[in-house]
């Protein structure tokens, strides 16, 4: 069964052009209204029914994030449409949640709509929400200064947890292994590049090819027995050479601005 979707864009030009790649291009995909604002796509879904919303981050007076509480509230999948916005994209890929840059690619179309009909289908025979990570991108949006939480999915579903309580990550192959300040661990299939995009500089450092640690958690430096920094519970880890230099800055920085708070 097609998916009924609703695209939200301020611009017309933008709402056309991906209408017609719609068309053309993901025949399971049925349009079922396009709107020109937040105000307007927030009537068209109280009166109608959808699966799906194709939705601009960056409108004038209310931009995309505003329409999200109308959509958590009908259960709607989503996928944002956004120009390159730092913090929004950080926020986007901190939550798991389905994004397309503009101007739109049709493979990476394709293949955000083939991810929201497995999502669907995934659905039906759960009582889950469609979008349990919605919660998360709305948190992290309403503090811009750092992300808080992140959405790590799984083969089930996702894991939600709070950046906080992250140790340290290390690369194994093109997965991540998240080890855990409660003592938990999780291993996430996306290579340790993705989330040392994701996670706040000022609270976490990448010490190796393989290894990002929460700076939180670090008790000492040492070059004694080749560089090394050590965690609490006497976890030590390799710094390499090559980001030793920056590494023992970022320490400096870190203390600086914990004093400063104090």
């Amino acid at each position: 069964m097609p998916l009924h979707a609703l695209i939200v864009d301020d611009e017309e030009y933008s709402r056309k052009s991906l209408y017609f790649l719609l068309q053309e291009n993901c025949p399971e995909i049925t349009i079922g209204g396009i709107a020109g604002s937040v105000a307007e796509a927030r009537k068209i879904i109280e009166e109608n029914s959808f699966d799906l919303v194709f939705l601009d981050i960056a409108m004038p007076k209310e931009n995309g994030f505003e329409l999200l509480p109308v959509i958590e509230k009908h259960n709607i999948l989503v996928v944002f449409i956004t120009a390159f916005d730092q913090y929004a994209l950080k926020a986007l890929k901190a939550s798991a949640v389905d994004y397309l840059l503009k101007p739109i690619d049709i493979v990476e179309l394709k293949v955000a709509v083939q991810k929201s009909i497995a999502r669907k289908e995934a659905m039906k025979s759960s009582d889950e929400l469609i979008n349990p990570s919605l919660n998360t991108l709305s948190e992290n949006l309403n503090n811009r200064n750092k992300i808080d939480k992140i959405t790590l999915p799984h083969t089930h579903g996702f894991h939600i947890i709070d950046t906080s309580n992250i140790f340290y990550i290390e690369a194994d192959s093109n997965y991540s292994v998240f080890h855990l300040r409660d003592g938990g661990k999780l291993v996430i299939s996306k290579p340790l590049k993705e989330f040392e995009d994701i996670l706040d500089t000022a609270d976490f450092a990448r010490i190796h090819k393989s290894a990002i640690i929460n700076l939180n958690y670090v008790v000492s430096y040492s070059n004694k027995h080749g560089l090394e920094v050590i965690l609490e519970n006497n976890i030590t880890l390799p710094v390499s050479r090559r980001r030793s230099a920056e590494f023992q800055e970022r320490v400096r920085e870190y203390l600086q601005k914990k004093t400063s708070k104090n």
